[in-house]
């Protein structure tokens, strides 16, 4: 990953979509692969726990810019986008102005 890339730092192999792509060499040649199917690329599970998941809204849009489709692990540092939106969760104070 890190000669496909072309960079030695850990953060800056798969953070965002883009960098993600590249490194596992994931171009417009898998558009339409089903990610299910038996093949060459697909989805795996993993033994790592996964943490809180956040959503936000999409970034470098303009089609549906103001929708939450864009779903992450919060806190995890490998998540591209503003770092306030990557932060661990943390609980709610309650209002004094009423229920939350």
């Amino acid at each position: 990953m890190q000669r496909r890339r072309n960079t030695t730092r850990l953060l800056d192999l798969t953070r965002g979509p883009g960098r993600l792509a590249a490194a596992f060499q994931i171009d417009r040649r898998h558009d339409g692969l089903d990610l299910c199917a038996p093949g060459s690329l697909w989805l795996g599970e993993t033994s790592h726990p996964i943490g809180p998941i956040g959503k936000t809204v999409r970034i470098g849009i303009t089609r549906a810019a103001d929708q939450l489709l864009r779903f992450y692990e919060r806190g995890n540092p490998f998540v591209s986008g503003p770092k306030r939106f990557l932060r661990p969760a943390t609980p709610r104070k309650k209002s004094s102005f009423g229920p939350n």
